[in-house]
């Protein structure tokens, strides 16, 4: 008796898996869609006259504050792709901010980034331990991994920094600079042409001034992890195994992949980019560790994973929108969330009307009265609360994910439990 044609060999070493299919946007289309909101925020930016929304120190923040998330949300992809959920992200993150500050005051920054990963990877050890191997639920086990490793980083922050210049019990000292670097001639031509305020034109301008413009070495390392993993992952016979993990674990072990072992290993690399988030917190965005600096970002890293598709390319762009919005706390708060109102009701407005052509008439009425609304707070208002401000990111969050769950799609044995030999 042949094998059937439809089994798939992934012991292979010259496998090399297509990349997954589905109805998904082409780049074509996600360039244009990606500029249609470019566009739109132009006009927005015009009207309301709040052009801090698209200048070149604003795009910088925003990439500053989006790479801990993305490289938190990178970390959820690895576990998840092999069957485990990872809540543990942001105990992970905790652990890489103080392993990464410790050694990087007293040995040096470089150093304090590999520390800070080795600090992410022993969380993820845990956490394997825990789901893989004694078969705890996965929520459980990350969030007690949560809570462990904020009273780990507690108890020895006191021990480790007091009694050093500038440490206290829950902060270090300060860890010296990676180092930025700027491109030289095409940063301070992309800034005047930023500032000349140009539909459309100087929008794209202040977008790419901030990806060149003091920006640190480790961000240009977080950016390249996205493509990395993508290619690993979907143009590897490793990744294939390690996906097979999280589709049908009991398929793989049928075809020989030893599905323990790719479940640890995606774990450990998940607490590794985890650490990473953490150490760019602590070493990058702040020279130094201080208690509660990872602020709910594992959850939002996580959040912009879903929001992805479980997929590197909507991670990014996930983990961009979130560090968008988070950087308006700090340049230009309010009047920048203010002129987003308008764009808000805008985008809602013609999300009535798309909907309205898919004759689907009672969701495009909801969401035009949504709108309606929206614009009312908008040309009602001057300004608002710095509460709100504050709020913007979560409320982001949650807003995207609602609207994006109706096409998600997550690996099939995500977070359920698997033992070795049970399909026999």
């Amino acid at each position: 008796m042949t094998a059937p044609t439809s089994a798939v060999d992934v012991n292979q070493p010259s496998l090399q898996p297509a990349a997954p299919t589905g109805r998904r946007l082409s780049w074509q289309v996600l360039l244009l869609v990606i500029a249609g909101a470019l566009a739109l925020t132009s006009i927005v930016r015009i009207i309301t006259g709040a052009d801090g929304i698209t200048n070149v120190s604003q795009m910088s923040t925003a990439l500053q504050l989006a790479v801990p998330i993305g490289l938190a949300g990178l970390g959820g992809l690895w576990a998840e792709r092999a069957g485990v959920v990872n809540i543990g992200l942001e105990g992970m993150m905790i652990l890489g901010t103080w392993f990464g500050a410790w050694a990087g005051f007293q040995w040096g920054p470089w150093t304090g980034v590999v520390v800070g990963i080795a600090g992410g990877c022993i969380g993820g050890v845990l956490h394997a331990i825990a789901t893989v191997t004694f078969r705890v639920n996965h929520i459980v086990s990350g969030v007690a991994l949560n809570i462990l490793a904020l009273g780990i980083t507690r108890y020895l922050a006191p021990l480790a920094f007091e009694g050093h210049a500038g440490g206290s019990a829950k902060q270090s000292p300060a860890v010296e600079t990676l180092g930025h670097f700027t491109v030289p001639g095409l940063s301070d031509g992309l800034r005047d042409l930023n500032d000349n305020g140009w539909f459309f034109v100087s929008d794209v301008a202040g977008l790419l001034g901030g990806l060149v413009t003091n920006v640190s070495w480790l961000t240009l390392i977080a950016v390249a992890l996205i493509p990395a993993t993508w290619w690993i992952l979907w143009r590897t016979a490793f990744g294939l195994r390690l996906r097979s993990c999280g589709e049908n674990p009991i398929a793989a072990e049928s075809l020989g992949v030893n599905v323990y072992k790719y479940k640890y290993i995606a774990v450990i690399i998940s607490g590794g980019l985890a650490g990473l988030g953490g150490v760019f917190l602590s070493i990058v965005a702040n020279p130094f560790y201080l208690e509660g600096q990872v602020s709910g970002r594992g959850y939002i890293g996580l959040a912009a994973m879903i929001f992805g598709n479980w997929m590197p390319g909507g991670l990014a762009l996930g983990a961009g929108l979130f560090g968008y919005t988070d950087s308006l706390n700090l340049r230009g708060g309010s009047t920048n969330v203010h002129a987003l109102l308008l764009l808000g009701a805008l985008l809602l407005i013609i999300g009535a009307i798309w909907l309205v052509i898919r004759k689907k008439y009672a969701p495009s009425m909801i969401t035009a009265v949504v709108g309606a609304l929206v614009y009312t707070w908008y040309a009602t208002t001057n300004e608002v609360p710095n509460q709100v401000v504050s709020a913007t990111p979560y409320v982001v969050t949650l807003v995207v994910l609602t609207l994006s769950a109706q096409r998600l799609r997550m690996p099939k044995a995500d977070g359920l439990p698997y033992r070795k030999g049970q399909g026999k």
